[in-house]
């Protein structure tokens, strides 16, 4: 199939650094092309991908650190998807629901992903006006909020088998926290629940300027202390070290999270995680399995103590058969193809 990937631009694809979107659109990119499927990947021009690449002279938006509008340079790149709509037997839109009015106009098959929350009221309007596009959700979960929507799948994210491996040897006893630091993510409960257990906290969490006064705040003043390390913002290169020395990765949040990628990068290293019950969270982990679902900090606590003799190899097998790029790639192909035969 002739297949086109239309990215955000705030982060290159795949990020150096944190990202999650333009992250599952390269590892689900590079598997079409693998495939054998012809792909053009909408992005920044500084993404790396054996894909075709359009992109102009538009480099990634959050490292730039020059940008003040991102929407008119996200206009301009549709303005190209529109230009070369014809060239696709398929468009998968990755940019929420700013692709609506485009996608219902087009005359090609295509399909949004989204990746975002959607329990704000402020969606209900745009959502109702173009109920008739089909979008796929990242958990069922996620479209809880949106329920009347053109739902076509659920397709959770996958990552390459080889990416992230198990190491060998025996972990750690630390605890890490992976992701970035806001409200929401919550690494203040993390460094509580590791201070009760009594073990290290290394914290990898990326700043943006717009959490820097939360930071200042309210954490600067917690990672002083003796049990935790702050390391920053990693890539995907220190990730396998990262996560798989580490005794588990804490995912405490308080926010209706779509999906955590962190889980299932922690899952391909056999490390568990222990979440809290919000969101996706519930679909992503199985009790005793891959980690542990809690309500609170002490039940966290208290489910460290059981991952004494957590089976990894077992924890990593649930990853190959859920959570693979692989099985997010079929997913989406049947997708296309039932959308291409609808209108042939």
């Amino acid at each position: 199939m002739r297949i086109a990937q239309v990215a955000p631009l705030h982060e290159s694809v795949p990020p150096t650094g944190y990202g999650g979107t333009e992250r599952v659109v390269s590892y689900l990119t590079e598997e079409l092309v693998r495939l054998g499927h012809e792909v053009t990947l909408f992005a920044s021009s500084d993404s790396r991908t054996r894909a075709r690449l359009v992109s102009g002279r538009m480099k990634a938006l959050r490292l730039n650190g020059k940008t003040r509008a991102a929407l008119p340079l996200h206009l301009v790149l549709l303005e190209r998807v529109a230009d070369l709509a014809r060239d696709f037997d398929f468009i998968h839109f990755h940019l929420d629901y700013l692709p609506f009015p485009l996608a219902r106009r087009l005359g090609v098959p295509c399909l949004s992903t989204l990746h975002g929350r959607l329990d704000y009221p402020e969606l209900q309007p745009i959502f109702s006006e173009f109920r008739e596009l089909p979008l796929v959700s990242i958990s069922d979960s996620q479209r809880a909020p949106l329920a009347f929507a053109n739902w076509a799948a659920t397709v959770y994210h996958g990552l390459p088998p080889g990416l992230l491996t198990r190491p060998e040897g025996p972990p750690g006893e630390h605890l890490v926290f992976l992701g970035r630091i806001s409200p929401e993510k919550r690494v203040d409960r993390a460094i509580e629940i590791a201070r009760r257990s009594g073990r290290r906290l290394k914290i990898a969490a990326k700043i943006d300027p717009s959490e820097r006064g939360y930071f200042k705040r309210e954490i600067a003043g917690l990672l002083r202390q003796p049990h935790v390390d702050f390391v920053g913002e990693i890539g995907e290169a220190e990730k396998a070290r990262f996560l798989g020395e580490a005794y588990a990765l804490l995912h405490p949040i308080d926010w209706p999270e779509p999906f955590g990628l962190a889980i299932i990068e922690a899952m391909a290293c056999g490390t568990p995680s222990v979440v809290f019950d919000r969101g996706s969270m519930p679909e992503l982990v199985e009790n005793g399995v891959t980690g542990y679902v809690v309500s609170d900090v002490d039940a966290a606590v208290e489910a460290l103590g059981r991952l004494r003799r957590f089976d990894r190899a077992r924890c990593r097998e649930r990853f190959e058969r859920r959570f693979t790029a692989g099985r997010m790639a079929e997913d989406y192909l049947s997708l296309y193809r039932s959308s291409v035969e609808a209108v042939a």
